[in-house]
């Protein structure tokens, strides 16, 4: 490999795309310059390792404290022509001095070369594993383990004990989308082993709210799950994943972990499929009564008025257009508008759609940039929050980024505007936004193009 060379002919030098020599910097130089304005230090590792888990040989998990993300494998989808402003977006400057680090040196050697090439001040730090076991400040949320990586999922099906992982069960795997198994195109290849979840098995019509505890346990037991049964979830669309894990939560599963990224990352770890349709064995009793965390709803749009009257903030992820009143964002929901005092909390393109929360590849956006863009919507840490679309379902990624991070007053208002359009006294929004804040994630279309890059 050309990495391994450059190593052993030049310990503290890698080379960029057009031959730019990209110089080293050592972990005491990193330490000295970590509150320095002047340098950004840039993880590219995966978001499980971000997030928080251990990466291989680290005593502790988790990033560099300040640093951002900027995952190596994003050089795959960017659009070229959307590069400059895509990173300019991420506070990235070529005025200041760009410090990248993996635990991966190929993943580190390509994108200094990629940086570099393009004109930026970059240096490599190759002595993460180092850093990760001194005392130096790092960061991680405090549950992280929400959220698992290709090769967390293969360990646990494995029989093995990954980081966080305590249960003596294998966990069941379910690929989770609308529909019967034998309609679900989502599964017609899935995760060997994987089960299908249909969306209806925890809600219904009209409202699409949880249907009835009774509903929802019955639905549950004929699928082998109890409260105690290990879960996890992934989708095509991230929505449907995140929907249903918030949906066990409330029922009491234990348990629930979400594939970040879904089958498409399980197949670049080259990780098998399979075609079969699988049929779980049914259980007779769930362990509890249903729900065991009512607190992570809000049903009915009384309930949130009320909420609303005590401090609670109702949390918009619709569209820009549902927002201001020029669509209603689906052809069952006939009027446009929001409810009254609802703030703005960024979405997507359509309502099936939630593009300002994901990265290029399609997994899930840093926190802590979708936390900056509520701060500069009035949104903090510490305030009650209900988050909410036209059914649930976008609601859905918000309210999960806020339990990676430990919020603890975080909701989804489960009926939406939906429910809340169903009764025209209910008071609606007037005083809208005049100007469409940005979400500072301008990538372009998601098509992977492997090799994009200068050093793929």
């Amino acid at each position: 490999m050309k990495t391994k060379s450059l190593f052993l002919l030049i310990p503290l030098l890698l080379s960029g795309c057009d031959q730019t020599v990209v110089k080293e910097i050592g972990i005491e130089e990193l330490s000295e310059n970590l509150n320095n304005p002047e340098y950004i230090i840039i993880d590219t590792r995966p978001d499980s390792l971000y997030f928080g888990f251990k990466d291989k040989g680290a005593a502790r998990g988790g990033h560099i404290k300040g640093a951002m993300q900027f995952t190596t494998g994003w050089l795959d989808f960017i659009d070229e022509n959307k590069f400059d402003t895509f990173v300019e977006e991420k506070g990235i400057s070529k005025e200041k001095t760009l410090v990248f680090y993996d635990s991966d040196p190929d993943s580190l050697e390509r994108i200094t070369a990629e940086f570099a090439a393009k004109g930026f001040q970059v240096r490599a730090f190759k002595s993460f594993i180092q850093y990760s076991n001194s005392d130096l400040p790092m960061d991680k949320y405090p549950n992280y383990f929400l959220s698992v990586s290709p090769a967390w999922v293969q360990a646990a099906l494995n029989g093995e004990k990954p980081e966080s992982y305590t249960s003596d069960q294998k966990p069941v795997i379910f690929e989770v989308s609308w529909g019967d198994a034998e309609q679900s195109k989502s599964y017609a290849t899935h995760i060997k082993g994987a089960f299908h979840f249909n969306t209806d098995w925890i809600e219904n019509a009209p409202v699409w709210n949880l249907s009835e505890p009774d509903v929802i346990k019955n639905n549950l037991l004929k699928n082998g799950i109890r409260k105690d049964t290990p879960v996890v979830v992934y989708s095509e669309n991230q929505m449907a994943a995140l929907r249903v894990l918030w949906a066990l939560k409330w029922a009491g599963v234990e348990d629930v972990r979400f594939l970040n990224g879904g089958l498409n990352v399980w197949t670049d770890a080259e990780l098998p499929t399979e075609t079969t349709l699988n049929i779980p064995v049914p259980v007779a009793d769930f362990g509890a009564e249903i729900p065991v965390n009512p607190q992570v709803t809000i049903a009915m749009p009384a309930e949130a008025i009320q909420g609303q009257k005590s401090g609670l903030k109702l949390i918009s992820n619709r569209t820009w257009d549902e927002h201001t009143g020029k669509i209603s964002g689906y052809d069952y929901i006939p009027r446009k508008g929001e409810p009254a005092g609802a703030i703005w909390g960024f979405g997507g393109k359509n309502s099936n759609d939630m593009s300002d929360y994901y990265d290029p590849d399609g997994t899930l956006r840093n926190p802590e940039e979708i936390f900056a863009l509520w701060k500069t919507q009035g949104i903090e840490p510490t305030d009650q929050v209900a988050f909410y679309c036209g059914t649930g379902w976008r609601a859905s990624v918000s309210w999960f980024m806020t339990q990676l991070a430990g919020w603890e007053n975080s909701r989804i208002y489960d009926g939406g505007w939906n429910a809340w359009q169903m009764d025209p006294t209910l008071p609606v929004l007037n005083n809208i936004q005049s100007q469409k804040p940005a979400a500072l994630n301008d990538y372009g279309e998601i098509i992977k193009k492997p090799g994009q890059s200068c050093k793929s």
